[in-house]
């Protein structure tokens, strides 16, 4: 599986490619699962281009990118769209058009309460354990690590150098995860030599606008479908290096 990350925290300051409006998230996912994507995660924005989790901005959204592809569309918790761990379980709660799955970061205040409410109302959880934090001890403490859809295994390392090593780090501190699924990926300098190590690991990974604005011979990136067409590349390859 290779999901694409549309657009992320980035914003207009990061340049007309990356997405914003519904209109043009819908292009975007329509080009890069036309690529070869799998899954879509995206931030919905407000018109001012801030993340938002109100149903007055998820709705439109995902109405305009399920108008345009069949795969399923996943969607941000994050903390800095909601900062109040109860105002997110109530936006949740909201929402009157519902993803087929929703991130949420295990090392945020009141993940848990958040993961219950997604649950509850049928959305697949993916728990994003993020290094350099204590995700991985809390998801492996939690109970409601069964039941999570799959885990985002997030490599915060920027550098090309050490990114991979951060990643191996990660995965022997996330251990076996409750035997869910895993998708591996870093982002900045790191997305491009994560995704190479999910490819050797077989593990589903993720790439797009949100975790790098360039391509792996370090041009800037044109699109969405640009960096999941040059992912799948770099994946199969990693796999035929074995």
């Amino acid at each position: 599986m290779i999901q694409v990350c549309l657009n992320g925290s980035r914003g207009a300051g990061d340049g007309a490619v990356v997405p914003l409006s519904p209109e043009a998230l819908a292009d975007s996912a329509a080009e890069a699962v036309a690529a070869g994507a799998t899954d879509i995660h995206v931030h919905a924005k407000t018109p001012c281009g801030q993340d938002s989790l109100s149903p007055r901005v998820l709705a439109p959204t995902l109405a305009a990118i399920r108008a345009r592809v069949s795969v399923p569309v996943g969607v941000t918790t994050g903390a800095w769209a909601e900062p109040d761990p109860a105002a997110r379980v109530a936006r949740v709660r909201s929402w009157t058009a519902l993803p087929d799955h929703a991130s949420v970061n295990w090392h945020e205040e009141g993940a848990e309460d958040v993961a219950a409410a997604l649950i509850e109302r049928g959305v697949g959880v993916e728990a994003g354990i993020w290094s350099g934090t204590d995700g991985a001890a809390r998801f492996a403490a939690s109970p409601l690590g069964p039941r999570v859809l799959r885990v985002l295994v997030e490599v915060t390392d920027p550098s090309p150098e050490t990114a991979e090593a951060a990643a191996h780090a990660l995965l022997a501190d996330l251990g076996p995860a409750f035997g869910r699924p895993v998708l591996l990926h870093g982002e900045d300098g790191g997305a491009w030599p994560v995704l190479r190590l999910a490819g050797r690991l077989g593990l589903a990974t993720r790439i797009g606008l949100e975790d790098t604005l360039v391509l792996p011979n370090g041009e800037r990136a044109l699109s969405n479908g640009q960096l999941v067409a040059a992912g799948l590349v770099q994946y199969r390859r990693s796999q035929r290096s074995l």
